[in-house]
């Protein structure tokens, strides 16, 4: 599995695992069968409501604590919540995150962008992350912070590249983490023509070659499944490499299409809904 540097010095794999919408049960099983294949990535939230699951997933493969990258964010609710951090980690089973985002630019962001600041100080995490912090979302916080993010998750696949976010984001070093990187499952996409002929020519699938140009556009994409063989398949993209031109034309796809499209009606919501835990 390759890795890249991060703006701090730490190593982060490329292509891990993500549990969004999974019940614990299956966060537990996804991330076991992940690692026990050759991942070191695994990706939750406190929003998820499976941050346990992914835990026992963990324990359950065997693979060394220090050999596994966790990231995890913190729910709006959570920003003023001084415990947000270590129950977090209680949930989780863990000592330290590797990695912990702000979930949305909603409610008092900024305290708990402190509280990240702290916990980075003091070692409870790795790095810090923030997650759809786009557009003036991202420019306030880069007026306030005091240690520059190392990653940022956002939406991101070939019909939205985060061309205008990754002007600011190749400036201060930041990382592009990617959700939904096969355009959240969308057919039209996935059977693009140029996805078919490299999938033929490299004896791929679509999908894969999908998650190939993610990689060599150096994000970082955490496709989730519940199916073992699909797991397998998503991490399977290292023994090929896409031409420039073959990039250039895949390039040619970016439409400025989102699949996402909540706005700051959704955002006022998010400051305000709690998440019930599970136990």
């Amino acid at each position: 599995m390759e890795s890249i540097k991060l703006n701090n010095g730490v190593e982060m794999p490329t292509v891990g695992i993500g549990v969004f919408t999974f019940t614990p049960d299956e966060a537990e099983s996804s991330v076991e069968v992940a690692l026990k294949n050759g991942y070191r990535l695994v990706d939750t939230a406190n929003a998820y409501v499976n941050e346990r699951g992914t835990g026992r997933g963990i324990k359950k493969s065997g693979v060394a604590r220090e050999d596994i990258f966790v990231s995890t964010k913190l729910w709006p609710t959570e920003y003023v919540n001084e415990r947000a951090i270590d129950e977090t980690l209680e949930r989780l089973g863990l000592d330290y995150i590797d990695l912990l985002f702000l979930h949305q630019p909603t409610g008092d962001w900024k305290a708990g962008y402190k509280m990240l600041e702290q916990a980075y100080k003091d070692g409870k995490i790795k790095a810090i992350g923030i997650s759809n912090f786009e557009g003036k979302y991202l420019d306030e916080l880069l007026g306030v912070c005091e240690i520059v993010p190392q990653v940022i998750q956002v939406e991101c696949h070939p019909y939205f590249t985060q061309s205008e976010t990754r002007k600011i984001t190749d400036e201060k070093g930041i990382k592009i983490m990617c959700w939904y990187p096969l355009g959240h499952g969308d057919k039209v996409l996935v059977n693009e023509p140029i996805f078919a002929k490299l999938a033929e020519k490299y004896g791929k699938t679509p999908a894969q070659i999908i998650l190939k140009w993610h990689n060599q556009m150096g994000f970082i994409v955490i496709p989730g499944s519940r199916n073992p063989e699909h797991i397998k398949e998503n991490a399977d993209i290292f023994d090929f490499k896409l031409t420039d031109d073959e990039m250039a034309e895949i390039a040619k796809l970016d439409k400025g299409i989102r699949y996402y499209n909540g706005g700051e009606a959704e955002l006022k919501q998010y400051a305000t809904w709690q998440p019930e835990y599970e136990k």
